[in-house]
């Protein structure tokens, strides 16, 4: 006889995040539903040209404010240490700004030590600090820290960890900003995801940290499951209507026996570019029609490429805890009209939202949050 073991539930206990718009999660969605934009105009990053960019308003660097992060989330949480937690750490760029920093300063690369620039120094740094049990980073591009979502929600459900902490983490470097300039997908304003007269994207920087745990404690949340695909429609495109985006929302509501009609809230990857606009739009039409509300936070974050799938999860984790709807920013004619999209803060009972990250190549990420019912 083949005894088939209940998957564990996977529950968000405790969450922190740092980004251009609010240096807590708190002052953040504070930022979200009174539409305070922490996107700036900024000169240098591109020659002779000021573009829209999310800087975070700090005296210390981001890997400083990091550790204060993470410290934050034990605190919160109530635990003396990570050593029986796997680190899972989602970032797109890793050093590359402490490698330009070097490169600029010394005009060679001669001092630059490459093991500050590869994308698991963030978790060398953290582990060296917290001793956590194990640790893994994904570089996905914008997808990078919901892989980092997906995985452990992956290995806590198989029991393999009881316990999960997540980073997403990026910086803003001249190479990503000029890499995104060339691409021509770049605002000299704030961005308006969805709106038909929107410029495109803002680059941006960021953390979010969230400790995933197999018991639930009071007022958290579910992550209840996660939906990929990857349609490879092209290096740097969305296919059109959306067909990767569709896998991947359908994919992550199978994970619950969710249907489409159950969804109440989208928050959408909407970086505010003519492209991936046009084609998430499309995906949420086909799979849920006008049912669920629909909104992009970008305007009030910018795009925290690797940071923004764990940093959009917070997001959504706070929807859910205060029973409310994050609204749209500065969009004001939308280029989809079947769309349901929020323009005003508004309290709405929330039972399963949904969070969207589309990455380069066609890798697509779901995240399906739920209420967690305590009876």
């Amino acid at each position: 006889m083949i005894l088939l073991m209940q998957p564990n539930s996977v529950f968000i206990t405790a969450f922190e995040s740092v980004c251009c718009a609010g240096l807590n999660s708190e002052s953040l969605f504070e930022a979200i539903c009174t539409h305070q934009s922490g996107i700036g105009s900024y000169d240098g990053y591109v020659k002779d040209k000021t573009v829209a960019l999310g800087k975070v308003p700090s005296r210390v660097s981001l890997e400083t404010l990091l550790h204060r992060v993470c410290e934050t989330v034990r605190i919160q949480r109530g635990i003396e240490d990570f050593y029986d937690t796997l680190l899972v750490v989602g970032s797109s760029v890793g050093g590359m700004q402490r490698t330009e920093e070097i490169f600029f300063r010394d005009h060679s690369y001669a001092q630059v030590d490459p093991k500050r620039h590869i994308i698991h120094t963030i978790a060398s740094s953290l582990h060296e600090v917290y001793g956590f049990k194990d640790d893994i980073s994904f570089s996905t591009a914008c997808t990078s820290s919901a892989n980092a979502l997906g995985y452990a929600y992956e290995v806590i459900q198989k029991g393999v960890y009881q316990r999960a902490l997540v980073v997403g983490f990026d910086t803003l470097s001249s190479t990503t900003v000029l890499g995104f300039d060339a691409l021509g997908v770049l605002s000299t304003q704030a961005c308006c995801p969805f709106d038909e007269k929107r410029q495109g994207m803002n680059v941006s920087e960021g953390i979010a940290v969230l400790l995933l745990e197999n018991e639930p404690v009071q007022g958290c949340v579910q992550l209840k499951g996660v939906g990929y695909s990857s349609d490879a429609h092209h290096m740097a495109q969305p296919s059109a209507h959306g067909e990767g985006a569709i896998k991947a929302m359908q994919n992550a509501l199978e994970c619950e026996g969710v249907l489409p009609h159950e969804v109440d809230y989208i928050n959408a990857h909407g970086t505010g570019t003519l492209a991936n606009d046009h084609s998430e739009a499309c995906a949420i039409e086909a799979l849920f029609g006008s049912r669920p509300f629909v909104s992009s936070t970008k305007s009030i974050t910018g795009h925290t490429l690797g940071a923004a799938g764990a940093l959009e999860a917070i997001i959504c984790v706070l929807a859910l805890q205060k029973q409310v709807l994050p609204p749209n920013t500065f969009l004001k004619t939308p280029e989809n009209s079947t769309l349901r999209f929020v323009y005003e803060l508004l309290s709405h009972p929330l039972r399963y939202v949904l969070s969207n990250s589309l990455a380069f190549g066609g890798n697509n990420i779901s995240l399906l949050f739920g209420v967690f019912d305590e009876g």
